[in-house]
């Protein structure tokens, strides 16, 4: 099980520090990354098996996660072809995807609303 945080910061010089070492200093792993721009805010996202430590952690460092979401990860290689395979799969299942985005050690991250149909869709290639 993986969760999706999402983090709106400010989007100056050393927001991103600040998230990352306060997970860090929380002992939580990283296992993906992922920053939007869009003028003046930011919305980061990260990938973590357990998102109450990193609640906790950046509420202590006066940040919040502004959503947090169960999310669908998949071991997959790293070749070309690999995403679109699997986007088809999940389009086939008639989901909608709403976020996407590889992690480390070849893995990609998938949110849907319909998480069960996600899953049933990606069975088979986790």
């Amino acid at each position: 099980m993986a969760f999706d945080l999402t983090i709106d910061v400010e989007n100056t010089p050393g927001a991103l520090a600040e998230v990352a070492s306060a997970i860090s200093d929380a002992g939580v792993n990283l296992a993906a990354a992922t920053c939007i721009d869009s003028g003046e805010r930011a919305e980061l996202h990260i990938l973590v098996p357990h998102p109450e430590a990193v609640r906790h952690a950046l509420a202590i460092a006066h940040l919040a996660v502004t959503r947090e979401r169960e999310v669908v990860v998949v071991d997959v290689e790293d070749r070309p072809g690999v995403l679109a395979d699997l986007a088809r799969r999940v389009a086939k299942a008639g989901v909608n995807l709403e976020l996407v985005y590889i992690a480390t050690r070849n893995r990609v991250v998938f949110g849907a609303a319909d998480l069960d149909g996600l899953r049933a869709a990606l069975d088979g290639a986790r």
